[in-house]
């Protein structure tokens, strides 16, 4: 179950790809674009990192972090960011609890073939820690531009 707008998003602490831990409540006061991706290194998954790194100077003059969470480990997300000069925090959740706790741990179907894994989706979380904006089932292209004009309609920075 995605959580709702205008709901508490759940607080979490994850590692981010120096090992380092990061908070969502330590975030209170600003925008967090909260954004889940099945893999580190698969196309879609690297075009939505680097759409979100090409904004990232829009989405911070707007008051807001960038974090991409996926059940990769920290080293993967190191790795990644480093080959692929990406400028979003990425956290590490092997143990897919944030995932499933934010509901994008889903049954998936490929070919024929059931399994686990993550359904690309994002949350908009506004300076109170209230779920603003849900995106579900994410298609990559594009993306990361309605993210920011969602985020400068609702911070008032589309004036």
């Amino acid at each position: 179950m995605y959580i709702e707008e205008g709901k508490e998003a759940p607080n979490f602490c994850l590692p981010d790809e120096e090992g380092k831990e990061v908070c969502l409540s330590e975030l209170k006061g600003k925008w967090v674009v909260l954004y889940f991706y099945p893999k580190d290194n698969t196309p879609g998954c690297t075009k939505e990192a680097q759409d979100f790194s090409e904004k990232i100077d829009e989405f911070r003059k707007l008051g807001a972090v960038v974090i991409g969470v996926s059940p990769d480990s920290v080293e993967s997300h190191r790795k990644f960011k480093e080959r692929k000069g990406l400028k979003v925090k990425l956290l590490s959740d092997e143990k897919k609890e944030v995932l499933k706790e934010y509901g994008v741990w889903q049954k998936k179907k490929n070919f024929g073939k059931e399994y686990f894994g993550v359904v690309r989706t994002t949350y908009l979380i506004d300076p109170e820690g209230k779920v603003a904006k849900v995106w579900k089932r994410v298609k990559v292209k594009g993306h990361a531009e309605s993210v920011l004009k969602e985020l400068s309609k609702l911070t008032g920075g589309d004036k």
